[in-house]
């Protein structure tokens, strides 16, 4: 339930019941909100192992086939679908978005890591992709409006702290 619940709860680290190491670790740090305010980008990375008693590759990547809403797109201030794309198409221009992840695979062969294989490359993730792509233009469709903008109290790197400050004395309670 409470990893629903992205804005108050992060997941840093997935543990191997069985094997008792670490099955996943992530980068899961809200800069902004650390520092009070915006210092840098808070762009998430993971590590995630596969194989030997671990889940397989294709149970990693399986909930990548479906572009769930996220928060992060344009300046962190708005809701989008969260599109797998190669390395190569990870270049986001229309309004800094969608979203994008990436996954690079890596295999340990005798201390050494081979790779990269880029795994969404794979032409499986191109539904994904178009379902992405309508999402995107639904929501911003909506313009600056929720649920397509982040709740006023999720901004991250807006001036709306300034502007509300400005307008406070013009405020007056409804009823």
């Amino acid at each position: 339930m409470l990893i629903g619940s992205p804005h108050r709860f992060v997941v840093r680290r997935v543990f191997s019941r069985q094997k008792g190491i670490v099955a996943a670790a992530t980068s899961t740090q809200r800069l902004s909100l650390q520092a009070g305010r915006y210092v840098g980008k808070d762009d998430p990375v993971a590590i995630v192992r596969c194989q030997s008693g671990l889940p397989a590759l294709g149970e990693v990547l399986e909930p990548f086939s479906y572009p769930h809403i996220v928060s992060g797109w344009m300046r962190g201030s708005h809701f989008g679908p969260l599109m797998p794309t190669s390395y190569e198409d990870a270049t986001p221009s229309r309004f800094d978005g969608p979203p994008r992840i990436v996954a690079l695979g890596f295999q340990l062969t005798q201390g050494k890591l081979i790779g990269p294989r880029d795994l969404f490359a794979d032409v499986s993730f191109d539904r994904a992709r178009r379902i992405a792509l309508e999402l995107a233009d639904h929501l911003r469709h909506m313009g600056p409006f929720e649920p397509h903008r982040a709740g006023m109290d999720e901004l991250e790197y807006t001036t709306m702290p300034e502007l509300m400050k400005r307008l406070q004395e013009r405020w007056q309670p409804l009823g």
